[in-house]
């Protein structure tokens, strides 16, 4: 019987490049690729399927069809009369990357209004991965229907995966960021923080303390990610840093966290332990940051 993963999210328009004004067009959104990177890598006998809304439009069209050529299911991909999809751009600034997002028109938006074609798409789902931003982009009121149909999908068997991936910007206030996050890892089994996230807004003093935060609400597995520093997987039993091997080369960081996810949880569902699970998420994000764009050709992978 073939095992699913489903993602759940938003997936943008990519304007990348920007020398002499001239623009590259893509798709990327970070519960997409870490959908992609599950596809690259999961074994035979597991589907992946991407969860989200579209509008009528070209570019929505042109969206799916780019998903569902890498692979990926579009079953459970929404139409929304009127929409787009959002839109980001990213240039360089004083050496680091700098992003300019445009969702006010986002069908993303609302991928949590019709609470029976959520259920439809999460039926006999394995895997259940949402991110912080899947939440931020929604309604409050959606919040709770996203939240309540993946603990539908929980009590029937799938494994809930949360990356709180953290943006203050998309979010009222940092109470309610909080919060929400809070109760978004109380329903998981697998939390991915990244500790310089987390810090500012939770007061975790280091990786540590944000793990036990996680794991005193319920987590099974807490992998803190910390950019290039070692990751911390913990558990009820141990705690261990995992340190990412030195990248020979770093093009661009767009999608790191997202790939070290697809590759941590890839492995998982492969029986790897999660010690060894994070030293094959560390591979395939320093395969990634070695390319431009956050989704590289899944053969350079696998």
């Amino acid at each position: 019987m073939t095992k699913r993963f489903v993602s759940i999210g938003e997936c943008m328009i990519e304007m990348s490049g920007g020398e002499d004004r001239m623009y590259r067009q893509g798709f990327a959104g970070d519960t997409l690729n870490t959908a992609w990177y599950a596809r690259a890598l999961l074994p035979e006998g597991w589907s992946v399927d991407y969860v989200t809304a579209v509008g009528d439009d070209i570019y929505s069209r042109d969206m799916r069809g780019f998903i569902a050529a890498a692979g990926i299911g579009t079953g459970h991909v929404r139409e929304i009369a009127g929409k787009r999809p959002g839109l980001y751009m990213i240039h360089q600034a004083d050496g680091d990357r700098h992003f300019t997002y445009w969702r006010g028109q986002s069908a993303a938006k609302l991928v949590a209004d019709d609470p029976e074609a959520l259920a439809a798409a999460l039926d006999g789902a394995t895997t259940v991965y949402f991110s912080g931003i899947s939440l931020a982009i929604l309604a409050p009121r959606a919040r709770g229907k996203l939240m309540k149909a993946i603990v539908a999908a929980r009590d029937k068997g799938a494994e809930v995966v949360f990356d709180t991936n953290l943006r203050p910007a998309l979010w009222t206030s940092p109470k309610i960021m909080a919060s929400t996050l809070t109760a978004a890892a109380a329903i998981a089994d697998i939390v991915l923080p990244t500790h310089s996230d987390e810090a500012p807004l939770f007061g975790d003093a280091s990786p540590e303390a944000t793990a036990e935060r996680y794991l005193r609400i319920g987590a099974r597995e807490v992998i803190v990610k910390n950019g290039a520093e070692p990751a911390l997987v913990a558990t009820a039993e141990a705690q261990v840093f995992v340190p990412a091997p030195k990248a020979e080369r770093v093009v661009d960081a767009t999608g790191a966290g997202d790939s070290f996810n697809g590759g941590y949880l890839s492995a998982r569902a492969r029986g790897v332990a999660p010690v060894e699970a994070a030293k094959e998420a560390h591979r395939v994000a320093g395969v990634v940051i070695g390319h431009k764009g956050a989704l590289v050709d899944m053969a350079l992978v696998r």
